[in-house]
């Protein structure tokens, strides 16, 4: 008898602990990744080199930290066109003033981050006191941002670039914090690796681990029912906004600090980027669901795509196809979970 208890008692823990894993968001994603991963693995005789990885994981970065932040608005329950722009804004920021002003590069930078937050907190005011779906609220943003960043440009320096500002005091210290490099076993990695690794692990602590991040999810998954038991929804969702800022001026600075100088035109369509990133990740586009790591995964996939098809010697034109596709089978993944969380 004792021995039937027991064996029912591990098939529960089993059936449980493989039900957690099933209803994990980011499980779909880390699917594609290996999928994804063993395509190129098989067929790009470069993609297996420690140089490629670096090159991958260089290109998932700046486009994670980014997407980090998009997903957990997301997560929120809100979505944030303008932040494909916003990077370049607060590049375009830090550059005209450096130069303009003679200032420090870092001085430059936090005027910029400034700047960057205060564009994040406007979008949430906005957000959360309109009413108006932060669809429409950030597709203006975007729309506002671009036009500002290409006739400001033009206004200050008579063209469509800023002009570089190597020469100015601070910026190696700058560059090194921003986008410096480091060698591993004879293999050069950036910096900005190290940071969205940081970045993955405190979103994730803050998620899982404290009450803010039990607002982020009851915002997302109920906004009436979280502010019925006293969530604070307008100060979640204008913070949200705001992380959004600080990483669209983490990027911002990492593109100014690593080539001098910057377009005012870049960075339009980025922001579709980063959703895809998130929704590949797990990430609900009805908020309530997602997760850090999965962003992370979804950046990762992004990468390796972008890189594979290179080291493959395909047709670059088919990554906009495989990006499509991923998309897709993110959508119905996604889906397909929820249906299995709600039934369970």
């Amino acid at each position: 008898m004792t021995a039937q208890v027991s064996t029912t008692e591990d098939r529960l823990r089993t059936h449980s602990g493989l039900g957690r894993l099933v209803r994990r968001p980011e499980l779909a994603s880390l699917l594609g990744f290996i999928v994804i991963f063993a395509l190129f693995f098989a067929v790009a005789p470069a993609f297996r080199s420690l140089d490629a990885m670096s090159t991958i994981l260089y290109a998932s970065s700046t486009l994670g930290i980014v997407a980090l932040a998009v997903g957990v608005l997301m997560v929120g329950g809100e979505f944030d066109l303008s932040s494909g722009v916003a990077v370049t804004t607060a590049a375009l920021a830090a550059s005209m003033l450096n130069y303009n002003l003679h200032l420090n590069s870092w001085v430059g930078a936090a005027l910029a981050l400034g700047i960057s937050l205060a564009i994040g907190a406007l979008n949430g005011v906005l957000v959360a006191r309109t009413g108006i779906p932060s669809f429409l609220i950030t597709l203006a943003a975007f729309l506002m941002l671009q036009g500002l960043n290409l006739a400001v440009t033009k206004l200050v320096t008579n063209q469509v670039a800023t002009p570089s500002i190597a020469d100015m005091e601070g910026f190696p210290s700058a560059r090194a914090f921003f986008a410096g490099t480091f060698t591993v076993g004879g293999v050069t990695v950036n910096v900005t690796v190290l940071w969205w690794i940081g970045f993955v692990a405190l979103a994730s602590f803050v998620l899982f681990r404290t009450k803010f991040g039990n607002w982020i999810t009851a915002v997302g998954g109920n906004e009436e029912a979280a502010r019925a038991v006293g969530v604070p929804v307008r100060r979640v969702k204008v913070l949200l906004f705001m992380f959004v800022g600080f990483a669209a001026w983490f990027v911002g600075m990492h593109t100014l600090f690593a080539f001098d100088s910057i377009q005012a035109g870049q960075g339009v369509g980025n922001e579709f980027l980063y959703i895809i990133a998130a929704v590949i990740g797990g990430c609900s586009m009805t908020g309530g669901r997602g997760t850090a790591v999965g962003t992370m995964i979804g950046a990762l996939i992004f990468g390796m795509t972008n890189q594979g098809i290179v080291y493959a010697g395909w047709n670059p034109d088919w990554f906009m196809f495989f990006l499509g596709a991923m998309l897709l089978f993110a959508v119905f993944a996604n889906t397909s979970f929820a249906n299995y969380t709600k039934n369970r």
